[in-house]
């Protein structure tokens, strides 16, 4: 996979399908890797007359890690969150929104579509907020405009120190996997090979919290989405836990014409069940956007 520059750091990106088509820019959630993006949903994407790219965000996979930042204190950041203080972060939403534009210079894109997941949807939020003009439409799955916090017991359950072991890193991946996934769809039958290639392809839960941060100092980003006018659609799974239904009807409703698809059992995950529904509604948000 090629490396490029963009930013002042180094970000590894992949592309897919024909350059001559238009560009979808698919940007993954907090401390996800590009591979969280399966091989067979760009590969379909692709299929329907995409371009389409995916990148590790900085601070997780292959591209550049801040460990010079060094971790920070998440007890006194939330505190700082909960009462409304400025918190101090190694990098903003708008680097890493500058990190997505960086990839398109490179790849001499001038607009693409964007998808964003989780926090790649408060990402590509961001990124509209800031160069509107290269964006062809917006896209936002199981994301929110702010952080609204989970379900306290999911928050216990998810924050289990780590095991310092790949065996107890896989067994604690694939009960978040189980935690946030929803009840409807059945989990991969690979689960297990598929969080273990996470685990071995890179390790960086210090990255994971830095991004958290990144998150929190955002804020509350509706009454700048109030001044968006880009073709908008926002997908939710109606059993998300991770990222309450509410945080895609407060995207929407934020969005001035903005679309939302209530995905009806859909937890904080996009199983291969549900592509044939997103990929028809991002079709119909592209054919929106046209001139």
């Amino acid at each position: 996979m090629p490396q490029i520059e963009a930013n002042g750091i180094t970000l590894e990106v992949e592309t897919i399908g024909s350059r001559g088509n238009p560009a979808v820019l698919l940007v993954m959630g907090l401390g996800a890797q590009m591979t969280a993006w399966p091989e067979d949903f760009c590969k379909q994407l692709s299929e329907r007359g995409y371009f389409v790219i995916r990148f590790d965000n900085r601070d997780v996979g292959l591209s550049t890690w801040f460990d010079d930042a060094g971790e920070p204190n998440m007890n006194r950041t939330y505190l700082s969150s909960l009462f409304g203080r400025k918190i101090k972060a190694p990098y903003s939403l708008s680097d890493m929104a500058a990190d997505a534009l960086g990839v398109l210079d490179s790849l001499e894109i001038d607009k693409a579509h964007l998808i964003g997941a989780s926090m790649g949807g408060m990402i590509v939020q961001r990124f509209a907020l800031n160069h509107p003009e290269r964006v062809a439409s917006l896209c936002s799955i199981m994301s929110t405009p702010r952080f609204i916090r989970p379900e306290y017991q999911l928050t216990v359950e998810l924050m289990e120190p780590d095991s310092g072991t790949r065996e107890g890193r896989i067994e604690s991946g694939l009960k978040s996997a189980r935690l946030i996934h929803g009840d409807k769809f059945p989990l991969p039958e690979n689960l297990r090979e598929l969080v273990a290639a996470s685990i071995d392809r890179a390790w960086n839960p210090a990255g994971t919290n830095r991004q958290l941060t990144a998150i929190l100092a955002d804020g509350d980003r509706r009454p700048e989405l109030e001044t968006l006018s880009i073709p908008t659609t926002v997908i939710h799974g109606t059993a998300d836990r991770l990222v309450p239904p509410r945080g895609g009807k407060e995207t929407a409703k934020a969005i001035k014409d903005s679309r939302l698809v209530e995905i009806e059992g859909m937890g904080h995950s996009m199983p291969e069940e549900t592509w044939t529904e997103i990929f028809q509604v991002f079709d119909e948000l592209v054919d929106k956007s046209k001139p």
